[in-house]
């Protein structure tokens, strides 16, 4: 590849700063939608059933709206994407979700998968967990020291 255009690339894709998602997430996606003279952001709530990888990476998100089917595909690059934001993970073992198309209300449902959510306060969350057992081993500790310094002076 030219090193000018891979570099040109490598500018944008730095630009990305969206949360880590798979397919199989539900996530709302944030857009920039003019109207008339006026800007707004506009949330699309849905299913990832595809993500393309790239230059021109994108990823598919579908929901139901009043019973219909509506999908929408999102250029990752797009100035127009303000952000995304995922909503729960699904536990999926395939990289399209094409299929889902054809499913219909409970069967159109995806169990939910137990991982940390990147960039979420799960992390902060385990350390203050780590801080309080440590805090709670030194409490005991010193119980063991004074009860067996007392046991001394008794005796």
């Amino acid at each position: 590849m030219n090193p000018t255009v891979k570099k040109f690339l490598d500018k944008k894709r730095k630009k990305l700063n969206f949360p880590a998602f798979r397919v199989g997430d539900t996530v709302k996606v944030f857009v920039r939608v003019k109207e008339g003279d006026k800007e707004r952001t506009q949330e699309f709530e849905g299913l990832v059933i595809a993500l393309k990888r790239g230059p021109q990476a994108s990823v598919t998100v579908r929901k139901i709206s009043f019973s219909i089917g509506v999908e929408r595909v999102f250029p990752l690059h797009a100035p127009a994407l303000q952000g995304i934001e995922i909503v729960k993970q699904g536990k999926v073992r395939r990289a399209k979700l094409y299929y889902m198309r054809g499913l219909r209300g409970k069967a159109a449902r995806l169990s939910e998968k137990d991982r940390a959510i990147p960039g979420a306060e799960s992390a902060g969350l385990i350390e203050q967990e780590r801080e309080a057992s440590v805090v709670v081993e030194e409490k005991a500790q010193e119980e063991k020291k004074e009860s067996a310094s007392h046991a001394q002076t008794a005796s």
